[in-house]
């Protein structure tokens, strides 16, 4: 690892604190207790003028996130577990305005082309730009629920965070990052343009099927035991003209056209890395996918709804099938699961969870037959301009990296996808073999 160096360790409150405050914890939010907190970051080139003089950049962006979490107050809170009488245990978020860990470092000898250029993701690098790494959200009650490094290298700097995924989901932890990114941009506050409206953080669309706080068994929150394997990281970059001719031969060979582009991308990552990881013909290989479900409640939850909102839903086949039928046939498969996760179904997770809560641990979802995508190329990464241009890249902590996970991101390039795919060295080798896939990705 390069060597990094730890300038102040600080902690950043909102400005007006609340005290009495409780939001709620849902199935959706419990049930993501045993794996790890939500780790993403982007890298930019480092800001020039008056905002390097003697640091000011650093106290511009914790001036800027205390405005954030004014809005986001919840996330400056505290994660609070309560013991009942009957073994079980109950969690609320105790929106005490306690603030937010804020982290400055360096690191040396580091540039921007370091982070972006190999083709195999730097982990030694990478990983060191995130803080709290190697904890479950379990482990982080009553601890910051956000924790935010800002890492100055050579020519850029980073801006890593790292949010307890049992508070918020991928649309939510994006949210936050665009309004924080908004009011930066905007100096502090005055006149601030915000790219998305304000958060909702209001049960009262789920108050008719369960009845709050929910209980859950003590013996469900036994941690595991992390299995160390080797594993590698790649990104792969899709351009929008290949989005585009992937989407179509999907439809094409189904006859449909519902088959979206993320969905034929999903496929074609499937294919390649079944074949990659040469698995028998008769075994099967399941695709898991996190499904966003704002709007597939009845009523919809508002967009804006600040917490988790996902199901996982599960594509399963024999390995033979899925190379044999091809790209159309796979998508189709993602597609139907994906259509499956109706309103019905959503309200049926939630009344059944609250009634026998169930915690899934880490890595249960991945393995050598396994893969789960999270994220989205819809979330707004692009578009977070603190006041010195774009990012030029984003990339994602320790957190869940286990083998076959995959987190799709927008592509840098408008309508490109880009996908950060976890795997064992064996099987990225075998993928950077494989003509018909290599030959689909941007250079």
């Amino acid at each position: 690892m390069r060597h990094i160096r730890f300038i102040s360790n600080t902690t950043v409150q909102p400005t007006n604190i609340r005290q009495n405050e409780r939001m709620e914890l849902t199935p959706w939010d419990l049930q993501l207790f045993l794996v790890d907190p939500i780790q993403k970051g982007l890298l930019f080139h480092k800001p020039k003028g008056v905002l390097l003089d003697n640091g000011n950049f650093i106290q511009h962006l914790k001036a800027s996130l205390s405005n954030a979490l004014d809005i986001f107050y919840p996330l400056a809170g505290r994660i609070v577990q309560l013991q009942n009488d009957d073994e079980t245990l109950s969690f609320f978020l105790h929106c005490n305005g306690e603030g937010v860990q804020f982290v400055h470092a360096a690191v040396d000898g580091v540039k921007v082309d370091d982070v972006l250029k190999p083709v195999i993701v730097p982990d030694d690098i990478v990983y060191s730009f995130f803080p709290m790494n190697g904890l479950l959200n379990y482990e982080c009650i009553s601890k910051p629920v956000i924790a935010v490094q800002v890492t100055e290298l050579l020519d850029g700097i980073f801006i890593g965070c790292t949010m307890n995924h049992t508070v918020v989901d991928g649309s939510s932890f994006w949210h936050f990052f665009n309004t924080w990114s908004d009011i930066s941009r905007a100096s502090g506050g005055d006149g601030v343009q915000f790219s998305k409206p304000p958060p909702v953080f209001s049960r009262r669309y789920l108050d008719n099927m369960m009845e709050f706080p929910l209980r859950v068994p003590s013996s469900q929150l036994k941690l595991c035991r992390r299995i160390n394997t080797p594993l590698q990281q790649r990104a792969f970059q899709f351009s929008k003209e290949t989005v585009a001719k992937l989407k179509a031969r999907a439809n094409s060979e189904m006859e449909t056209n519902k088959i979206s582009s993320l969905q034929a991308l999903l496929a074609h990552i499937w294919i390649s890395v079944t074949r990659g990881r040469r698995v028998n013909a008769d075994q099967e290989v399941i695709y898991s996918l996190m499904i966003g479900v704002r709007g597939r409640m009845q009523p919809n939850l508002p967009q804006e709804y600040l917490g988790n909102s996902v199901l996982i839903g599960h594509a399963k086949i024999s390995a033979g099938k899925l190379l044999k039928n091809g790209l159309g046939w796979a998508a189709w498969q993602l597609n139907e699961m994906i259509a499956s996760k109706t309103s019905e179904e959503v309200s049926k997770f939630l009344e059944d969870w609250s009634k026998t809560p169930e915690i899934p641990k880490i890595g249960e979802l991945t393995g050598s037959t396994k893969l789960i995508t999270g994220s989205s190329p819809r979330f707004n990464v692009y578009g977070n301009d603190f006041g010195w241009g774009r990012p030029l890249g984003v990339r994602s902590g320790p957190g869940n990296k286990t083998d076959g996970k995959v987190t799709a991101y927008p592509g840098a390039e408008e309508g490109g996808i880009d996908f950060e795919a976890c795997l064992s060295p064996k099987t990225l080798q075998a993928m950077a073999d494989d003509t018909e896939f290599i030959k689909t990705l941007s250079t």
